[in-house]
């Protein structure tokens, strides 16, 4: 492949993903030369680089020349890279070998791995060794005085700084590092379980490893461990907070997906786990029992399989009938998320999702789905004790179901689907927090089409958009949520459904497309977003507007609106150029597009695309002329080639949209605009809780 340098990065697509190619092992001089090359690169993973080199055996003072770190720092891997032999090789893991190992930062994991056995068995060794974590606390004062900030974090020595107290106490898992799909959202949620716990008269202790979320300050829990979320690190803690006073449990639900998945082993392990059981956490998230459970109530969903290999993939897709979703199981953020429309396509991709489906979730199980075309997308966040479920926001998305739920924006309450159809919502949505049993949060993702009512996935957890609907209602969801796991019922605390806000609140995405040169921003089923914005006003086409504003996309007031739709399209685009061109806007487009637009005596100018050759599109975005883009496309190849146009908006500050749905809502927005000059309400969040309160 040519090196992605040689790109234009402004006119030639990503390359296509392409699994990892399966080669016999290397011969000779092979891996000493590829490593050399390697680590000579500065990547992210250029320390597992070294570390392979060290292995291979090329000398530390080679790998100094090669690659100009210290020796110092060499030297240090180097010890690890040999006691990784030791622990391998010797006959026998002796308490010797086995607390140096821990002294130097290997994991049970690691050690099983190198032994050929499992975590358990060495967690068992070394209890039964009496080698345990102990904690030491960071000291914030210098040594000047004696440190009062509860910052705890492991080593293997002999004596514990932790200082325990004799309280009842609850544990809360954070989110660990963050990343796309698993971002700042859900440290809202653990900060606001640490301050409902604690008007309660609950000890909190939070263990999180992330240094840039609010759940780490010095003053949020009353004890924090900076640990990892792995289950050796989570069960040390709990050993650590059981020696003294009571705890209670330990809250997984408001880290994400980090960790969730803790559940089921730390169950297993006699952890007691506060709220939602494991396994109705395992119920909603094994696509077979799942199944079963959307029978036993009635529901419908998409046609789905389970695939393991590229022709289990094919035949199910198959059977379903093209276009299908295709996702990795346990994944975050719907990494390696594909729609597929054809068998190329599908096997072009299974292999990179088996990839990340291995990396993430530990299996190679692929989810098949049957791709709902021209369906509209729907969010519920609840809460519910397990004998009875509250809604907390119902938020229709804008763009069409097979948009990522992180990136699509979100609508609360919703702007264009009937009453019947959202109460049918809210009533499957509560039948399946009880069929569950749910205690705590729970997120439901439905789809609507033709006026029936699928569901598409359940989460029995605090989704992304908790804190979005605890601002746009004015219902702390995450405090009610962790005060009904450790006991308290919904009517012990005196909340019931409450009535819809008058206003309209609007979610917006806001993409990093801008510091990332060459990446493509259409949206798909992966997330992509790193950041949201909301706009409050009265009515839709408003607060859409306010949220396209914060989030940096300002509509113009008039210009030249560029667009070229998918077949499928076509009819709906005929709809937004007739009212733009009622707008004042001057319409270009494409040849087929434009052939659509004459057929419904649109007025538009016809300009080439970008492989019909100059002058095109692009140079007319380059030149300013043009001011609004409305661009969609589907398939591998019709994407690609138009990459440029979205890429060239982007760097041109122009207004982009990749769907119809959001499209048509920017014409709102601009209409709206266009005959409520000068009328925007600006009000405080508070102002308009007030307001909806004093309207009830």
């Amino acid at each position: 492949r040519e090196p992605e340098t040689r790109r234009d990065l402004t006119r030639d697509a990503p390359p296509a993903a392409k699994p990892r190619p399966t080669l016999p092992p290397p011969e000779g001089g092979e891996l000493k030369t590829a490593l050399t090359k390697l680590v000579g690169v500065p990547t992210a993973d250029r320390l597992f680089y070294v570390a392979d080199a060290l292995r291979y055996g090329i000398s530390e003072a080679e790998i100094n020349e090669l690659t100009g770190i210290d020796p110092w720092f060499l030297a240090q891997i180097g010890r690890i890279i040999k006691q990784e032999q030791a622990i391998a090789e010797s006959p026998t893991l002796d308490a010797d070998l086995l607390w140096q190992s821990k002294r130097l930062g290997f994991s049970d994991l690691q050690i099983a791995a190198l032994r050929h056995t499992n975590q358990g068995e060495i967690r068992k060794l070394r209890d039964s060794l009496g080698q345990n974590a102990v904690y030491g606390r960071v000291d914030t004062c210098a040594a000047e005085f004696p440190a009062k900030t509860p910052y705890l974090y492991s080593t293997y020595e002999t004596e514990s700084e932790a200082d325990v107290s004799s309280r009842k106490k609850v544990i809360i898992l954070g989110g660990g590092p963050n990343r796309i799909g698993q971002g700042i959202e859900f440290d809202y949620c653990c900060c606001h379980a640490v301050f409902a716990l604690r008007e309660i008269g609950l000890e909190t202790i939070m263990v999180n490893c992330n240094p840039e979320t609010v759940s780490t300050d010095y003053d949020t829990s009353d004890r924090l461990y900076f640990e990892p979320l792995t289950l050796e690190d989570v069960l040390s803690i709990v050993r650590e907070e059981q020696s003294r006073g009571e705890l209670l449990g330990v809250i997984v639900q408001f880290g994400g997906q980090t960790p969730l998945k803790l559940a089921v082993p730390l169950e297993e392990a006699g952890v007691r786990l506060l709220g939602t059981s494991a396994d109705a956490i395992d119920r909603a998230e094994d696509r077979e029992r799942f199944d079963a459970l959307l029978t036993k109530l009635g529901m419908r969903r998409p046609q789905a399989g389970i695939a393991k290999t590229v022709d289990e993939a094919r035949k199910i897709a198959q059977g379903i009938g093209y276009p299908v979703l295709v996702r990795p199981s346990y994944v975050l953020g719907g990494r390696a998320m594909m729609t597929c429309y054809s068998d190329s396509e599908l096997e072009a991709y299974v292999g990179v999702a088996i990839d990340a489906a291995r990396e993430e979730g530990g299996s190679q199980i692929l989810l098949i789905d049957q791709f709902l075309k021209h369906a509209t997308e729907v969010d519920v966040d609840l809460v519910s004790d397990g004998k009875r479920a509250i809604i907390g926001g119902v938020m229709q998305h804008i763009e069409e179901a097979g948009v990522h739920s992180g990136d699509s924006t979100s609508v609360l309450p919703p702007h264009s689907l009937g009453p019947d159809v959202v109460a049918r919502i809210e009533k499957d949505a509560r039948a399946l927090a009880l069929e569950l049993g749910v205690v705590g949060l729970m997120n439901v993702q439905f789809a609507v089409k033709d006026s029936e009512v699928y569901v598409l996935e359940v989460n029995p957890r605090a989704s992304r958009t908790v804190p979005f609907v605890a601002k746009a209602t004015g219902r702390p969801l995450a405090k009610i949520a962790a005060k009904v796991m450790v006991g308290k019922t919904l009517d012990e605390l005196g909340i019931n459904e409450g009535s819809l806000p008058t206003h309209v609140a609007v979610k917006e995405s806001v993409f990093p497309f801008s510091k990332f040169p060459g990446v493509d921003t259409i949206l798909g089923p992966e997330m992509r977003s790193t950041g949201e914005v909301m706009g409050i006003a009265m009515n839709f086409p408003a607060a859409f507007d306010k949220s396209l504003a914060a989030s940096g996309f300002a509509l113009p007031e008039t210009g030249r609106a560029f667009i070229s739709v998918k077949d499928d399209d076509k009819a709906e685009a005929c709809h937004v150029a007739r009212r733009l061109r009622n707008l004042g806007f001057e319409i270009i487009a494409t040849g087929g597009t434009a052939e659509a637009l004459a057929k419904a005596r649109i007025p538009a100018e016809r300009v080439n695309k970008v492989l019909e050759g100059s002058p095109h599109v692009v140079d007319a975005i380059r030149e300013n002329r043009v001011h609004l883009v409305v661009n969609t496309t589907q398939g591998t190849k019709a994407i690609a080639d138009s990459y440029s146009i979205r890429r060239n908006a982007l760097l041109a500050n122009i207004p982009y949209f990749t769907t119809l749905s959001a499209a048509l809502a920017a014409v709102d927005a601009l209409e709206f605009s266009h005959h409520a000059r000068g009328q925007v309400q600006v009000r405080s969040i508070q102002e308009w809780h007030a307001r909806s309160s004093g309207s009830r």
